[in-house]
């Protein structure tokens, strides 16, 4: 097979996929000839032009919206794409918010939104993706975790500890699914140069990166593609991967 189609045939869900490190993914996926599936909650018409990018490949793509902390939603979504691409082989559980703020001043609102998604959602869609990956016997969950999992970041109480959930999470769901040939894995990046850390200090975050730069979407996209895809993931599982210019030595 022509190693640029080496996902030909598998379909993959990438949550999140509008924008940011989960557009990188979603493409990097398509180029590799899998149907990806754009999951968006929002932004329609980004989520088309992702699609439509990974149909220039000539690989199959289309959106489907649905809120990753909404049971049913996922739920009816995830059956929709089973009917109609026949499988899921791949999901990318990537979709994550921020609602910062410093914990004696954060609303219990912020935390709950917070959870909500980047650990509730992540447990809903490996759920429900996993009723059909176990019969299936095969599968790979990549799950989008962050450095500040795992060595935290003022400001950031709820979203360290929504991310160090996922790793712990990550490693128990590798344990459950492993008999049934599925692989669970994390990514946990640094700061990548995204609409989300534009609007951070970068000067500041420099100083903490042994790189001395910021990382690029495209790298996060590289490391998922090793992952899914290369002969070397198969014997990988329950493992959390640093992808962040040093910050976690």
């Amino acid at each position: 097979m022509n190693q640029t189609q080496i996902l030909s045939g598998k379909v993959a869900l990438v949550t999140g996929a509008s924008r940011g490190i989960g557009k990188a993914i979603a493409i990097s996926l398509g180029k590799l000839g899998a149907e990806v599936v754009v999951n968006y909650s929002s932004s329609e018409e980004r989520a088309k032009e992702v699609v439509n990018t990974i149909r220039s490949f000539g690989s199959k793509s289309y959106e489907s919206r649905f809120n990753v902390a909404d049971e049913e939603s996922v739920n009816k979504s995830i059956n929709k794409i089973v009917e109609a691409s026949g499988s899921i082989d791949v999901l990318i559980n990537n979709a994550g918010i921020t609602r910062d703020g410093l914990l004696m001043r954060m609303k219990s609102s912020q935390w709950d939104e917070v959870l909500d998604t980047n650990l509730k959602g992540v447990f809903l869609c490996t759920k429900s993706v996993s009723k059909f990956m176990l019969k299936q016997r095969r599968g790979k969950i990549i799950n989008i975790t962050s450095i500040v999992g795992l060595i935290g970041n003022p400001g950031q109480a709820n979203y360290s500890a929504a991310k160090a959930g996922v790793i712990g999470f990550t490693k128990t769901c590798a344990k459950e699914f492993a008999s049934r040939g599925i692989k669970v894995n994390a990514v946990a990046p640094g700061f990548i140069e995204t609409e989300m850390t534009q609007k951070l200090n970068n000067e500041e975050i420099l100083k903490a990166i042994p790189l001395g730069k910021l990382g690029s979407t495209n790298e996060i996209a590289s490391l998922v593609e090793f992952l899914v895809s290369s002969e070397a993931s198969e014997y990988i599982t329950g493992q959390t991967i640093s992808i962040d210019g040093g910050m976690n030595i």
